[in-house]
């Protein structure tokens, strides 16, 4: 007994929305980013589902390189938000303004 890839394809739909929603209504740096990463899950989750339907690796190969590149966009990020907090003292986006130092 498998689960259908539209069951994989929901769950990726419904875990993007909510990146989506969290990158668009939050205002917390630390949050939005952890949306930015929930959505890269949620292509990841379709790529994976297509790749087991298709019975192909392409789509787990691609997975892989995805969470590297992630892997060094969360590295760079959270150095970012680090030296943001550390200039600030904020994480918030509103109260950041970059043009002014």
């Amino acid at each position: 007994m498998t689960i259908p890839t539209s069951y994989f394809l929901l769950v990726s739909g419904i875990l993007f929305t909510v990146g989506v929603v969290g990158v668009l209504t939050r205002r917390n740096a630390i949050v939005i980013f952890m949306s930015i990463e929930l959505m890269l899950n949620a292509v990841n989750l379709s790529f994976i589902a297509f790749s087991r339907h298709l019975n192909l690796l392409d789509g787990q190969i691609f997975v892989f390189f995805v969470m590297v590149v992630a892997a060094a966009e969360v590295a760079v990020g959270l150095a970012l938000i680090v030296a943001i907090f550390r200039l600030k003292e904020s994480v918030f986006v509103d109260d950041i303004n970059v043009m002014k130092w």
